[in-house]
């Protein structure tokens, strides 16, 4: 298996990514904009921080690549980018087919088992019926 963001340049990029993914406020800001682009004072609205808190958090999610903001007057509405998050999912992808064949692992497992348990009660009531 190939060690995926870990032996070229990718890794810095995937560090970055994941500590701004570490904080439970950041991880709401990208939460919200997946619903589309808002100010910093409407990304700063449903918290109990000051604005240049958000904006601090706005910071770390840019140099993450994670969202990027456009001049619209006076408005700097910031947006998500996707091509970071698509980066985690690639790294992470090997992790997801090894859950997933762990899964059906244990699905088989535990279908065998349920037979088993019918199997046992049919012949429970079979000797019920017998005497």
């Amino acid at each position: 298996m190939e060690l995926v963001g870990t032996m070229n340049g990718d890794s810095a990029r995937l560090d970055a990514v994941f500590a701004a993914l570490a904080d439970p406020t950041r991880r709401a800001i990208l939460a919200r904009l997946v619903l589309g682009e808002a100010s910093v004072a409407e990304l700063a609205e449903p918290f109990r921080v000051t604005q240049p808190a958000i904006s601090k958090h706005l910071r770390v999610l840019e140099r993450a690549g994670l969202i990027s903001g456009t001049q619209d007057a006076q408005r700097r509405p910031r947006r998500l980018e996707p091509v970071a998050l698509a980066e985690v999912e690639e790294w992470l992808e090997p992790f997801r087919k090894l859950w997933q064949a762990r899964y059906a692992e244990l699905d088989t497992v535990l279908d065998e088992l349920g037979a088993r348990d019918l199997e046992r009660e049919r012949r429970k009531r079979k000797r019920k019926e017998d005497k």
